[in-house]
């Protein structure tokens, strides 16, 4: 497991004050609560910094800083406007972000959120971005963690946890749906996927989404991935509303299942790095699958 990398408020400010001095002396705040892939600082009331928690998030930045503005033109919400490109120092190792700062509240934080309207509003915005041309786009891989590619790169991962579970889940089914998943593939163009459709990374203002944010583990390939939501989330009326608004076919949605599994088993079964405290969250999705 990486080594994560701790940031503080007066380290952000001293690296801005040493590379954008037209912003040095702008007050620095953490973002609560933080992410996991990066840490993030409110710069001022109009940027924010963002900085990648380990070496395997690095990759992450250089993309977000050429794909973003391309990205930005099709789609009709906003998504992170990247600002600057930080270099390592003052004791921090990896490239950093400047942002603009994109007002709203987190789909997570928010209360009385009608699920269908969300449901709608997300599907529009997916669908606009899979109608963004993806020539020269990166395809799935270790900068994504592989979404957008093949679920089967948890394979191993998915049956250890079924394995380590034990009578807690139901074995057979799991394993029944995982492989069911894996004998379908993406048989059409790649499209954009955004790659990590959750809670904290949608953004609404009078109870509707707003924005969208948190672009590293995008890339080209099968929107499998970006389905997951309908289970981690949404109603299940709105999730009906989510798949008849977006269109794709049932294999898809078999595979967005995979993804939505496989990611419950490896946090419910405590697999190493991976955000314990959202277990409950996750025990809901496997009863959901019918798993448990």
């Amino acid at each position: 497991m990486a080594v994560r990398v701790k940031v503080d408020e007066a380290t952000v400010a001293a690296l801005v004050a040493d590379q954008f001095p037209q912003w040095a002396g702008l007050p620095v705040a953490r973002v609560m609560p933080g992410g996991w892939d990066n840490r993030t600082f409110r710069l001022g009331p109009d940027l924010l910094a963002r900085l990648p928690a380990a070496d395997h998030y690095v990759a992450q930045v250089e993309k977000e800083q050429r794909w973003l503005p391309r990205l930005a033109a099709g789609l009709p919400l906003p998504i992170p406007a990247p600002l600057a490109l930080g270099a390592a120092g003052r004791d921090y190792p990896f490239p950093w972000s400047i942002c603009a700062w994109i007002e709203g509240q987190t789909v997570a934080a928010a209360e009385g959120l009608d699920h269908v309207t969300l449901a709608r509003d997300l599907a529009d915005f997916l669908l606009a971005l899979h109608a963004i041309d993806t020539s020269g786009g990166p395809a799935a891989g270790a900068h994504n963690f592989h979404r957008g590619g093949d679920p089967a790169v948890y394979d191993g991962q998915t049956r250890a946890a079924v394995e380590n579970l034990g009578d807690q889940i139901d074995g057979g089914a799991a394993l029944a749906l995982w492989e069911s998943a894996l004998a379908t593939r993406w048989e059409r163009p790649p499209v954009w996927i955004h790659g990590d459709v959750a809670p904290g990374n949608l953004l609404v203002r009078d109870g509707r989404l707003a924005a969208v944010i948190d672009f590293g583990t995008c890339g080209v390939g099968d929107p499998a991935c970006d389905l997951a939501f309908a289970w981690t989330f949404l109603s299940e009326a709105a999730g009906e509303v989510f798949r008849q608004r977006l269109g794709l076919d049932d294999r898809c949605w078999l595979r967005g299942q995979a993804w939505a599994l496989w990611k419950a088993l490896i946090v419910v079964a405590g697999a190493p790095g991976v955000h314990t405290h959202e277990r409950d969250l996750h025990l809901r999705v496997l009863r959901r699958l019918g798993v448990i």
